[in-house]
């Protein structure tokens, strides 16, 4: 008979976890989530959000594990071929290992793009699952268990149940919503699961479709509180001013430090959190420069802004705009362009006689946060897909969660050293107008904001 474990989660109680899974657990590579904080720099504004990784996914692994039993002892089940029954084991071990390939600090070395870093955290995952114990364990499931694995963790698998690890409702974002609520102290991460993981089914959009997680009608409810509790939270957490404030510092550290030659790209892959900040130190102490370096050399600039994270000296506001002053459709080159960010940091800078390198421009942007792909069961068994292109839900969902999108974003500019609140309407009209337009812009030398 195979061993249980009992696990002791602060948010969801006694997590039962079955014998390939513990092994895992205990896997150095899952290890290492214990010292990966779930909420990057979120503890510098809310003490309690230091919860890691490892709790995380572990409380997925108990969702899905809960959904899966659910959805079985309900008959909804009935409808898998044989080959999707078999494939449930694995299911459970993908939502134990989504996060395995987590970068430290959570999402925050990604805002480097990625031609900077050895790959998202699917693509580190599957570095991870391809070294023992984990490969050990999963091997057991067939030779090509973490490629099944990975293509769920990408939401690319072709399995009924590929939306509870990666999709619209996938229960990764049910878990970070309540357990983020939980440790930050904050109201806002209230969903409803006792509703929603009963309303789960599977279905057809028609014939000739494929099986796929479905939520029934009583389950739209549930299902508005996942859309509000993740704009609150992005709104009022993840997106926090301050928060915004330590990820860009730690992202232009990190680009700092590999520009330098203090780091090189593959360095990002493997350190948790203070092993990652501890690499940087220790290379700044041991580089070329020696102690004596420049202060405006650019391991002087990677000295200055290590010590600003780790004392917390943040980076202060000039110009902050809220969705509301906004217009519903800005440029996108601010999210694809770096090259053209940095280029307008400079000269911000220079036009307001501060320092090269003291200005930061922040609009993040994060489209598929409050959109839906998911089929939806009427009490009449019609089927019908709530996206933002197709069929809408019972109070249109879809353009609901564009309109709280919108209004969760800010676009704020923060700098490093002390000056007066800038007038935002010069860089506003610099944000609306497209890339080859401020590209000229800055060119021509002419001031921008004035």
């Amino acid at each position: 008979m195979a061993r249980i474990r009992t696990i002791r989660d602060p948010l969801w109680g006694n997590v039962r976890v079955d014998e390939d899974a513990a092994e895992i657990l205990d896997a150095p590579q899952f290890q290492r989530l214990r010292r990966v904080k779930q909420l990057g720099f979120a503890h510098l504004v809310y003490p309690g959000g230091v919860h890691n990784r490892f709790l995380h996914a572990l409380g997925v692994y108990h969702l899905v594990s809960r959904a899966i039993s659910r959805l079985e002892r309900d008959g909804h089940l009935e409808a898998l071929d044989a080959g999707d029954m078999d494939e449930l084991p694995v299911v459970r071990l993908g939502a134990l290992l989504h996060d395995v390939g987590h970068y430290a600090f959570s999402h925050a070395v990604e805002e480097l793009g990625p031609s900077t870093i050895p790959g998202d955290h699917e693509e580190i995952a599957a570095r991870f699952m391809a070294a023992d114990p984990i490969r050990r364990v999963l091997d057991r499931h067939g030779p090509d268990a973490a490629a099944r694995i990975g293509a769920l963790i990408r939401g690319k698998s072709g399995h009924p149940l590929q939306g509870l690890i990666s999709g619209s409702l996938d229960l990764d974002k049910i878990d970070y919503l309540r357990r983020d609520s939980l440790f930050c102290g904050v109201p806002y991460g209230a969903v409803d699961v006792d509703r929603l993981l009963p309303a789960l089914t599977v279905a057809r959009e028609g014939a000739g479709h494929r099986l796929e997680l479905a939520v029934r009608e009583k389950g739209l409810s549930a299902l508005e509180t996942l859309l509000f509790s993740k704009y609150q939270m992005f709104r009022n957490v993840y997106w926090h001013h301050a928060v915004r404030a330590a990820t860009l510092t730690f992202v232009r550290l990190v680009q700092t430090a590999l520009d330098s030659g203090l780091l090189a790209s593959e360095d990002l892959a493997g350190p948790s959190d203070e092993e990652l900040l501890s690499l940087i130190g220790r290379r700044i102490e041991k580089s070329s420069a020696g102690p004596g370096y420049d202060a405006g050399s650019a391991v002087g600039r990677a000295a200055k802004l290590l010590g600003a994270l780790v004392d917390r000296r943040l980076p202060k506001r000039l110009v902050e705009l809220t969705g509301d002053q906004l217009p519903d459709a800005l440029s996108s080159w601010p999210s694809r362009r770096p090259d053209l960010v940095a280029a307008l940091e400079r000269r911000m800078a220079l036009e307001w006689g501060l320092s090269e390198g003291a200005v930061m421009l922040d609009y993040p942007s994060y489209p598929g946060m409050l959109e839906l792909n998911l089929l939806l069961v009427r009490n009449d068994g019609e089927v019908r897909r709530l996206t933002a292109l197709g069929e809408r839900g019972l109070i249109d969902i879809p353009r609901l969660g564009r309109s709280l999108h919108h209004s969760a974003r800010v676009l704020r500019i923060f700098s490093f050293e002390p000056s007066a609140p800038r007038d935002p309407e010069p860089v506003l009209a610099l944000i609306e107008a497209d890339e080859e337009e401020v590209g000229a812009r800055l060119d021509s030398g002419d001031p921008l904001l004035t």
